[in-house]
Protein backbone atom coordinates (compact mmCIF):
# COMPACT_ATOMS: atom_id res chain seq x y z
CA UNK A 1 0.00 0.00 0.00
CA UNK A 2 1.61 3.41 -1.02
CA UNK A 3 2.10 6.21 1.86
CA UNK A 4 -0.45 8.50 0.78
CA UNK A 5 -3.40 5.78 0.28
CA UNK A 6 -2.48 4.11 3.54
CA UNK A 7 -2.31 7.99 5.32
CA UNK A 8 -5.69 8.48 3.98
CA UNK A 9 -7.24 5.36 5.51
CA UNK A 10 -5.62 6.14 8.84
CA UNK A 11 -7.02 9.87 8.81
CA UNK A 12 -10.77 8.24 7.83
CA UNK A 13 -10.65 5.63 10.16
CA UNK A 14 -9.85 8.17 13.19
CA UNK A 15 -11.59 10.74 12.22
CA UNK A 16 -14.88 9.44 13.87
CA UNK A 17 -12.42 9.33 17.06
CA UNK A 18 -11.93 12.31 19.61
CA UNK A 19 -9.59 12.90 22.61
CA UNK A 20 -6.02 12.90 23.37
CA UNK A 21 -6.10 8.78 22.44
CA UNK A 22 -6.97 9.93 18.48
CA UNK A 23 -4.75 12.18 18.47
CA UNK A 24 -1.64 10.02 19.89
CA UNK A 25 -2.80 7.68 17.66
CA UNK A 26 -3.00 9.76 14.35
CA UNK A 27 0.42 10.96 14.98
CA UNK A 28 2.23 7.77 15.70
CA UNK A 29 0.34 6.42 12.51
CA UNK A 30 2.03 9.31 10.49
CA UNK A 31 5.41 8.56 11.77
CA UNK A 32 5.40 5.34 10.41
CA UNK A 33 3.95 5.80 7.11
CA UNK A 34 6.51 8.49 6.89
CA UNK A 35 8.92 5.99 7.63
CA UNK A 36 8.48 3.67 5.53
CA UNK A 37 9.40 3.58 1.74
CA UNK A 38 6.53 4.43 -0.91
CA UNK A 39 5.77 1.75 -2.98
CA UNK A 40 5.49 4.74 -6.11
CA UNK A 41 6.85 7.94 -6.83
CA UNK A 42 6.69 9.02 -10.02
CA UNK A 43 5.47 12.02 -12.22
CA UNK A 44 1.77 12.34 -12.41
CA UNK A 45 1.36 8.34 -10.56
CA UNK A 46 0.66 6.91 -13.29
CA UNK A 47 4.49 4.80 -12.95
CA UNK A 48 5.06 2.78 -9.89
CA UNK A 49 8.74 3.00 -8.77
CA UNK A 50 10.81 0.67 -6.55
CA UNK A 51 12.89 1.78 -3.85
CA UNK A 52 14.67 -1.48 -3.46
CA UNK A 53 15.28 -1.21 -8.09
CA UNK A 54 16.32 2.18 -7.60
CA UNK A 55 18.52 1.70 -4.73
CA UNK A 56 20.53 -1.29 -6.42
CA UNK A 57 20.91 0.71 -10.01
CA UNK A 58 21.91 3.82 -7.76
CA UNK A 59 24.62 1.20 -6.16
CA UNK A 60 25.57 -0.41 -9.32
CA UNK A 61 26.03 3.09 -11.12
CA UNK A 62 28.94 3.82 -8.05
CA UNK A 63 30.07 0.68 -8.76
CA UNK A 64 30.28 0.97 -12.63
CA UNK A 65 32.02 4.49 -12.02
CA UNK A 66 34.87 2.65 -9.40
CA UNK A 67 35.82 0.69 -12.82
CA UNK A 68 37.76 3.87 -14.25
CA UNK A 69 39.69 4.41 -11.39
CA UNK A 70 40.25 0.75 -10.89
CA UNK A 71 41.40 0.54 -14.78
CA UNK A 72 43.96 3.27 -14.25
CA UNK A 73 45.31 1.55 -11.56
CA UNK A 74 45.42 -1.50 -13.46
CA UNK A 75 47.17 -0.21 -16.37
CA UNK A 76 49.49 2.32 -14.18
CA UNK A 77 51.03 -0.34 -12.97
CA UNK A 78 51.97 -1.83 -16.02
CA UNK A 79 53.75 0.68 -17.96
CA UNK A 80 56.62 2.48 -17.61
CA UNK A 81 57.22 5.20 -14.02
CA UNK A 82 57.74 7.93 -16.09
CA UNK A 83 54.44 7.46 -17.77
CA UNK A 84 52.27 6.41 -14.55
CA UNK A 85 51.01 9.35 -14.46
CA UNK A 86 49.78 10.23 -17.88
CA UNK A 87 48.24 6.87 -18.65
CA UNK A 88 46.29 7.29 -14.97
CA UNK A 89 45.31 10.87 -16.08
CA UNK A 90 43.72 9.08 -19.36
CA UNK A 91 41.66 6.81 -17.61
CA UNK A 92 40.60 9.81 -15.15
CA UNK A 93 40.05 12.44 -17.28
CA UNK A 94 37.52 10.39 -19.28
CA UNK A 95 34.79 10.39 -16.32
CA UNK A 96 34.51 14.34 -16.88
CA UNK A 97 34.70 14.69 -20.02
CA UNK A 98 32.50 11.87 -21.35
CA UNK A 99 30.03 12.64 -18.49
CA UNK A 100 29.98 16.06 -19.65
CA UNK A 101 29.21 15.12 -23.10
CA UNK A 102 26.45 12.27 -21.90
CA UNK A 103 24.16 14.82 -20.51
CA UNK A 104 24.42 17.01 -23.46
CA UNK A 105 24.08 14.76 -26.13
CA UNK A 106 25.70 11.40 -25.97
CA UNK A 107 22.75 10.03 -23.87
CA UNK A 108 19.57 11.47 -26.22
CA UNK A 109 22.12 9.71 -29.26
CA UNK A 110 22.38 6.86 -27.93
CA UNK A 111 19.14 5.86 -26.04
CA UNK A 112 16.91 8.75 -26.91
CA UNK A 113 13.76 8.26 -29.62
CA UNK A 114 14.62 5.97 -32.32
CA UNK A 115 15.68 7.35 -36.06
CA UNK A 116 15.84 4.63 -38.47
CA UNK A 117 16.74 2.00 -35.86
CA UNK A 118 20.10 3.23 -35.80
CA UNK A 119 20.27 6.27 -33.58
CA UNK A 120 18.67 8.04 -31.35
CA UNK A 121 17.54 11.42 -31.76
CA UNK A 122 18.05 14.84 -30.07
CA UNK A 123 14.93 15.24 -28.35
CA UNK A 124 16.88 14.46 -24.99
CA UNK A 125 19.79 16.78 -25.67
CA UNK A 126 20.57 18.26 -22.52
CA UNK A 127 18.62 15.57 -20.58
CA UNK A 128 15.88 17.52 -21.58
CA UNK A 129 12.54 15.26 -20.47
CA UNK A 130 15.11 12.72 -18.70
CA UNK A 131 13.45 12.95 -15.21
CA UNK A 132 12.36 11.18 -12.21
CA UNK A 133 9.50 9.21 -14.19
CA UNK A 134 10.39 6.01 -15.21
CA UNK A 135 10.62 5.00 -19.20
CA UNK A 136 9.03 1.60 -19.72
CA UNK A 137 11.82 1.63 -22.42
CA UNK A 138 14.25 1.38 -19.80
CA UNK A 139 13.89 0.11 -16.76
CA UNK A 140 9.24 0.65 -15.55
CA UNK A 141 10.12 0.60 -11.88
CA UNK A 142 13.16 3.10 -11.70
CA UNK A 143 13.42 6.90 -12.42
CA UNK A 144 14.47 7.65 -15.57
CA UNK A 145 17.34 9.73 -14.33
CA UNK A 146 18.80 6.62 -12.82
CA UNK A 147 19.00 4.60 -15.76
CA UNK A 148 20.46 7.52 -17.59
CA UNK A 149 23.19 8.13 -15.03
CA UNK A 150 23.86 4.05 -14.70
CA UNK A 151 24.51 4.20 -18.57
CA UNK A 152 26.82 7.19 -17.97
CA UNK A 153 29.38 4.65 -16.35
CA UNK A 154 29.64 2.39 -19.24
CA UNK A 155 29.92 5.74 -21.91
CA UNK A 156 33.07 6.42 -19.58
CA UNK A 157 35.05 2.96 -18.82
CA UNK A 158 34.24 2.34 -22.84
CA UNK A 159 37.08 4.39 -24.24
CA UNK A 160 39.21 4.44 -21.32
CA UNK A 161 39.88 1.00 -22.11
CA UNK A 162 41.77 1.62 -25.43
CA UNK A 163 43.89 4.14 -24.06
CA UNK A 164 45.89 1.20 -22.64
CA UNK A 165 46.92 -0.10 -26.50
CA UNK A 166 48.48 4.08 -26.96
CA UNK A 167 49.79 4.22 -23.91
CA UNK A 168 53.57 5.89 -23.61
CA UNK A 169 52.93 7.55 -27.01
CA UNK A 170 49.75 9.59 -27.74
CA UNK A 171 49.50 13.53 -27.19
CA UNK A 172 47.23 13.98 -24.22
CA UNK A 173 45.01 16.69 -26.62
CA UNK A 174 45.01 14.28 -29.40
CA UNK A 175 43.36 11.60 -26.94
CA UNK A 176 40.52 14.14 -25.67
CA UNK A 177 39.38 15.24 -29.02
CA UNK A 178 39.73 11.12 -30.19
CA UNK A 179 37.62 10.46 -26.59
CA UNK A 180 34.78 13.09 -27.67
CA UNK A 181 34.74 12.04 -31.22
CA UNK A 182 35.01 8.52 -30.65
CA UNK A 183 32.20 7.80 -28.05
CA UNK A 184 30.03 10.40 -30.23
CA UNK A 185 30.52 8.41 -33.45
CA UNK A 186 31.15 4.62 -32.74
CA UNK A 187 29.78 4.10 -29.13
CA UNK A 188 26.38 6.31 -28.86
CA UNK A 189 25.22 4.60 -32.66
CA UNK A 190 26.45 0.81 -31.19
CA UNK A 191 24.69 1.56 -27.64
CA UNK A 192 21.50 2.33 -29.74
CA UNK A 193 21.35 -0.65 -31.87
CA UNK A 194 22.14 -3.07 -29.31
CA UNK A 195 20.19 -1.35 -25.99
CA UNK A 196 18.17 1.36 -27.62
CA UNK A 197 14.19 1.36 -28.12
CA UNK A 198 14.28 0.61 -32.11
CA UNK A 199 18.12 -0.37 -32.64
CA UNK A 200 18.10 -2.43 -34.91
CA UNK A 201 20.49 -5.26 -33.37
CA UNK A 202 18.33 -5.82 -30.76
CA UNK A 203 15.15 -6.17 -32.93
CA UNK A 204 17.18 -9.31 -34.89
CA UNK A 205 17.37 -10.65 -31.15
CA UNK A 206 21.14 -10.12 -30.38
CA UNK A 207 22.18 -10.66 -26.88
CA UNK A 208 24.50 -8.84 -25.17
CA UNK A 209 23.52 -8.15 -21.77
CA UNK A 210 26.08 -5.89 -20.09
CA UNK A 211 28.32 -5.02 -23.08
CA UNK A 212 29.99 -7.58 -24.76
CA UNK A 213 29.57 -5.56 -28.37
CA UNK A 214 29.35 -2.46 -27.48
CA UNK A 215 31.99 -2.02 -24.65
CA UNK A 216 34.83 -4.48 -24.86
CA UNK A 217 34.59 -5.55 -28.70
CA UNK A 218 34.24 -1.98 -30.11
CA UNK A 219 37.03 -0.44 -27.62
CA UNK A 220 39.06 -3.45 -28.01
CA UNK A 221 39.48 -3.77 -31.72
CA UNK A 222 39.37 -0.13 -31.70
CA UNK A 223 42.69 -0.34 -29.68
CA UNK A 224 44.13 -2.49 -32.21
CA UNK A 225 43.99 -0.03 -35.38
CA UNK A 226 44.82 2.49 -33.12
CA UNK A 227 48.11 0.73 -32.41
CA UNK A 228 48.64 0.14 -35.78
CA UNK A 229 48.29 3.75 -36.96
CA UNK A 230 50.35 5.16 -34.13
CA UNK A 231 53.05 2.77 -34.25
CA UNK A 232 55.79 1.12 -32.11
CA UNK A 233 57.14 2.75 -28.88
CA UNK A 234 60.84 4.06 -29.29
CA UNK A 235 62.64 2.12 -27.48
CA UNK A 236 66.73 2.20 -25.87
CA UNK A 237 68.77 -1.55 -25.33
CA UNK A 238 68.86 -0.33 -21.70
CA UNK A 239 65.82 0.93 -20.85
CA UNK A 240 63.72 -2.05 -19.43
CA UNK A 241 59.85 -2.21 -21.11
CA UNK A 242 58.78 -4.55 -18.50
CA UNK A 243 55.92 -3.16 -15.61
CA UNK A 244 57.15 -1.19 -13.20
CA UNK A 245 54.70 -1.62 -10.03
CA UNK A 246 52.61 -4.73 -10.37
CA UNK A 247 51.11 -4.28 -6.87
CA UNK A 248 49.16 -1.20 -8.38
CA UNK A 249 47.94 -3.69 -11.27
CA UNK A 250 46.80 -6.20 -8.73
CA UNK A 251 45.08 -3.55 -6.67
CA UNK A 252 43.42 -2.23 -9.83
CA UNK A 253 42.45 -5.42 -10.75
CA UNK A 254 40.48 -6.37 -7.54
CA UNK A 255 38.78 -3.07 -7.66
CA UNK A 256 38.13 -4.39 -11.46
CA UNK A 257 36.14 -7.52 -10.27
CA UNK A 258 34.67 -6.00 -7.37
CA UNK A 259 33.33 -2.92 -9.34
CA UNK A 260 31.82 -5.26 -12.24
CA UNK A 261 29.08 -6.84 -10.55
CA UNK A 262 27.70 -3.43 -10.42
CA UNK A 263 28.98 -3.72 -14.24
CA UNK A 264 26.81 -7.00 -14.77
CA UNK A 265 23.94 -7.59 -11.74
CA UNK A 266 23.19 -4.13 -12.20
CA UNK A 267 22.25 -4.45 -16.09
CA UNK A 268 19.28 -6.50 -14.88
CA UNK A 269 17.83 -2.43 -13.88
CA UNK A 270 16.33 -4.16 -11.05
CA UNK A 271 16.97 -6.12 -7.72
CA UNK A 272 15.68 -9.50 -8.82
CA UNK A 273 16.49 -12.89 -9.76
CA UNK A 274 18.24 -12.32 -12.79
CA UNK A 275 21.11 -9.74 -11.36
CA UNK A 276 21.58 -12.81 -8.95
CA UNK A 277 22.35 -14.68 -11.38
CA UNK A 278 24.50 -12.37 -13.14
CA UNK A 279 26.43 -11.26 -9.90
CA UNK A 280 26.95 -14.98 -9.63
CA UNK A 281 27.76 -15.94 -12.92
CA UNK A 282 30.09 -12.92 -13.35
CA UNK A 283 32.46 -14.65 -10.29
CA UNK A 284 32.52 -17.92 -10.90
CA UNK A 285 33.82 -16.69 -14.77
CA UNK A 286 36.40 -14.54 -13.30
CA UNK A 287 37.68 -17.24 -10.88
CA UNK A 288 38.20 -19.82 -13.68
CA UNK A 289 39.63 -17.31 -15.93
CA UNK A 290 42.30 -16.57 -13.49
CA UNK A 291 42.96 -19.96 -12.52
CA UNK A 292 43.21 -21.28 -15.82
CA UNK A 293 45.48 -18.28 -16.78
CA UNK A 294 47.66 -18.80 -14.17
CA UNK A 295 48.15 -22.55 -15.06
CA UNK A 296 49.07 -21.64 -18.48
CA UNK A 297 51.68 -18.96 -17.09
CA UNK A 298 52.79 -22.29 -15.41
CA UNK A 299 52.86 -24.61 -18.02
CA UNK A 300 54.61 -22.00 -20.54
CA UNK A 301 56.88 -20.39 -18.69
CA UNK A 302 57.78 -22.20 -15.81
CA UNK A 303 56.05 -19.93 -12.92
CA UNK A 304 52.30 -18.47 -11.81
CA UNK A 305 52.58 -15.01 -12.78
CA UNK A 306 50.75 -12.11 -10.32
CA UNK A 307 50.27 -10.44 -13.68
CA UNK A 308 49.15 -13.60 -15.56
CA UNK A 309 46.56 -13.53 -12.55
CA UNK A 310 45.53 -10.20 -12.99
CA UNK A 311 45.40 -10.20 -16.55
CA UNK A 312 43.09 -13.76 -16.50
CA UNK A 313 40.72 -12.58 -14.23
CA UNK A 314 39.90 -9.50 -16.04
CA UNK A 315 39.99 -11.73 -19.17
CA UNK A 316 37.52 -13.97 -17.52
CA UNK A 317 35.32 -10.64 -16.54
CA UNK A 318 35.14 -9.45 -20.48
CA UNK A 319 33.61 -12.83 -21.37
CA UNK A 320 31.47 -13.20 -19.36
CA UNK A 321 29.67 -9.36 -19.42
CA UNK A 322 27.64 -10.17 -22.30
CA UNK A 323 26.43 -13.94 -21.20
CA UNK A 324 25.64 -13.03 -17.46
CA UNK A 325 22.41 -12.51 -18.06
CA UNK A 326 21.49 -15.84 -19.83
CA UNK A 327 24.12 -18.10 -18.88
CA UNK A 328 24.21 -20.75 -15.91
CA UNK A 329 27.16 -21.60 -13.53
CA UNK A 330 28.10 -24.04 -15.71
CA UNK A 331 28.48 -21.89 -18.82
CA UNK A 332 30.26 -19.14 -16.50
CA UNK A 333 32.99 -21.87 -15.83
CA UNK A 334 33.13 -22.81 -19.35
CA UNK A 335 33.16 -19.33 -20.87
CA UNK A 336 35.71 -18.21 -18.04
CA UNK A 337 38.29 -21.36 -19.11
CA UNK A 338 37.65 -20.75 -22.55
CA UNK A 339 38.74 -16.86 -22.71
CA UNK A 340 41.65 -17.58 -20.78
CA UNK A 341 42.72 -20.20 -23.31
CA UNK A 342 42.17 -17.67 -26.17
CA UNK A 343 43.30 -14.67 -24.47
CA UNK A 344 46.22 -16.58 -23.50
CA UNK A 345 47.10 -17.22 -27.54
CA UNK A 346 45.83 -13.83 -28.28
CA UNK A 347 47.55 -11.85 -26.49
CA UNK A 348 51.00 -13.21 -28.44
CA UNK A 349 49.76 -11.85 -32.04
CA UNK A 350 51.71 -8.68 -31.42
CA UNK A 351 54.57 -10.51 -31.39
CA UNK A 352 53.97 -12.24 -34.59
CA UNK A 353 52.43 -9.53 -36.45
CA UNK A 354 54.56 -7.06 -34.97
CA UNK A 355 52.18 -4.35 -33.84
CA UNK A 356 52.61 -2.78 -30.11
CA UNK A 357 49.06 -2.92 -28.18
CA UNK A 358 50.83 -1.32 -24.80
CA UNK A 359 48.96 -3.31 -22.33
CA UNK A 360 47.43 -6.22 -24.86
CA UNK A 361 43.73 -4.25 -25.08
CA UNK A 362 42.72 -6.21 -27.68
CA UNK A 363 44.04 -9.71 -26.97
CA UNK A 364 41.90 -9.36 -23.53
CA UNK A 365 38.93 -6.70 -24.25
CA UNK A 366 38.73 -7.78 -28.18
CA UNK A 367 39.23 -11.18 -28.34
CA UNK A 368 37.78 -11.83 -24.67
CA UNK A 369 34.31 -9.65 -25.87
CA UNK A 370 34.28 -11.83 -28.87
CA UNK A 371 34.85 -14.96 -27.39
CA UNK A 372 31.70 -14.39 -24.49
CA UNK A 373 29.17 -12.49 -27.29
CA UNK A 374 29.54 -15.61 -29.48
CA UNK A 375 29.66 -17.90 -26.33
CA UNK A 376 26.40 -16.61 -25.27
CA UNK A 377 25.23 -18.10 -28.32
CA UNK A 378 26.45 -21.20 -27.02
CA UNK A 379 25.69 -21.53 -23.50
CA UNK A 380 22.38 -19.06 -23.04
CA UNK A 381 20.00 -21.14 -20.83
CA UNK A 382 16.66 -20.78 -20.31
CA UNK A 383 16.21 -18.09 -17.21
CA UNK A 384 12.81 -18.82 -15.29
CA UNK A 385 10.70 -16.24 -14.09
CA UNK A 386 9.37 -16.13 -10.42
CA UNK A 387 6.16 -17.27 -11.68
CA UNK A 388 7.99 -20.19 -13.27
CA UNK A 389 7.32 -18.95 -17.26
CA UNK A 390 10.85 -17.88 -18.40
CA UNK A 391 8.35 -16.03 -21.08
CA UNK A 392 7.30 -13.66 -18.69
CA UNK A 393 10.53 -12.51 -18.05
CA UNK A 394 11.98 -11.29 -21.05
CA UNK A 395 14.84 -13.78 -20.99
CA UNK A 396 13.49 -16.47 -22.65
CA UNK A 397 16.27 -17.93 -24.79
CA UNK A 398 18.26 -20.74 -25.57
CA UNK A 399 22.08 -21.37 -27.08
CA UNK A 400 23.73 -23.56 -29.24
CA UNK A 401 24.04 -26.15 -26.64
CA UNK A 402 20.87 -26.38 -26.15
CA UNK A 403 19.78 -26.67 -30.23
CA UNK A 404 18.99 -23.49 -30.95
CA UNK A 405 20.79 -22.81 -34.11
CA UNK A 406 19.33 -19.11 -35.02
CA UNK A 407 20.33 -17.33 -31.53
CA UNK A 408 24.38 -18.79 -32.50
CA UNK A 409 24.30 -17.37 -35.65
CA UNK A 410 22.45 -14.32 -34.55
CA UNK A 411 25.48 -13.56 -31.96
CA UNK A 412 27.95 -14.31 -34.51
CA UNK A 413 26.55 -11.60 -37.15
CA UNK A 414 26.52 -9.39 -34.73
CA UNK A 415 30.22 -9.85 -33.79
CA UNK A 416 30.72 -9.40 -37.51
CA UNK A 417 28.64 -5.61 -37.47
CA UNK A 418 30.34 -4.55 -34.25
CA UNK A 419 34.11 -5.30 -35.40
CA UNK A 420 33.70 -3.81 -38.83
CA UNK A 421 31.73 -0.43 -37.83
CA UNK A 422 34.55 -0.13 -34.51
CA UNK A 423 37.58 -0.61 -37.12
CA UNK A 424 36.25 1.88 -40.39
CA UNK A 425 35.21 4.43 -37.75
CA UNK A 426 38.41 4.19 -35.58
CA UNK A 427 39.99 4.74 -38.93
CA UNK A 428 38.47 7.21 -40.27
CA UNK A 429 38.41 9.45 -36.89
CA UNK A 430 41.71 8.64 -36.20
CA UNK A 431 42.90 9.46 -39.38
CA UNK A 432 40.81 13.23 -38.99
CA UNK A 433 43.17 13.79 -35.88
CA UNK A 434 46.24 12.71 -37.25
CA UNK A 435 45.93 14.74 -39.56
CA UNK A 436 45.17 17.93 -38.00
CA UNK A 437 46.37 18.36 -34.44
CA UNK A 438 48.81 14.69 -34.84
CA UNK A 439 48.56 11.52 -32.91
CA UNK A 440 52.04 10.92 -31.73
CA UNK A 441 53.95 13.06 -29.09
CA UNK A 442 57.62 13.58 -30.55
CA UNK A 443 61.11 11.66 -29.77
CA UNK A 444 62.40 14.36 -27.61
CA UNK A 445 58.79 13.61 -25.20
CA UNK A 446 58.47 10.17 -25.58
CA UNK A 447 61.96 9.69 -24.38
CA UNK A 448 61.86 11.60 -21.48
CA UNK A 449 57.93 10.58 -20.45
CA UNK A 450 54.87 11.72 -21.61
CA UNK A 451 54.62 12.84 -16.99
CA UNK A 452 56.81 15.70 -17.70
CA UNK A 453 56.39 16.40 -21.52
CA UNK A 454 52.61 16.52 -20.95
CA UNK A 455 51.55 17.00 -17.41
CA UNK A 456 54.60 18.72 -16.67
CA UNK A 457 54.69 16.53 -13.45
CA UNK A 458 55.85 12.99 -11.87
CA UNK A 459 53.90 10.16 -10.21
CA UNK A 460 57.08 9.34 -8.37
CA UNK A 461 58.49 12.60 -7.89
CA UNK A 462 60.92 11.59 -4.74
CA UNK A 463 62.53 8.55 -6.50
CA UNK A 464 62.14 10.21 -10.43
CA UNK A 465 65.94 9.49 -10.95
CA UNK A 466 65.81 5.17 -10.21
CA UNK A 467 62.67 4.96 -11.83
CA UNK A 468 62.88 5.31 -15.17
Amino acid sequence: MCVNSALAKAVDGLSARSGKVGAFRLIGTIIVLLATPSCAFAQGGSSPINTGDTAWLLASAALVLLMTPGLALFYGGMVRAKNVLSTIMQSFIAMAIISVMWVLWGYSLAFGPDHWHIIGGLNWIGLHGVGVAPDPNYGPTVPHEAYMIFQMMFAIITPALFSGAIAERIKFKAYVVFLVLWSTFVYCPLAHWVWGAGGWLKNMGALDFAGGTVVHISSGVSALVLAIMIGKRRTDERELMRPHNLTMTLIGAGLLWFGWFGFNAGSAIAANAHAVNAFVVTHIAAATAALVWVLLDWKVYGKPTALGAATGAVAGLVAITPASGFVDPLGALAIGAGVSCISFWAVGLKNRFGYDDTLDVFGVHGVGGMWGAIATGIFAVHLMASDGDPKSSGFYHQGLLYGDVHQFLVQVFSVLVSVCFAVVMTFILGTIVNKTIGLRVDAEEETLGLDQSQHGESGYEMFESGLD
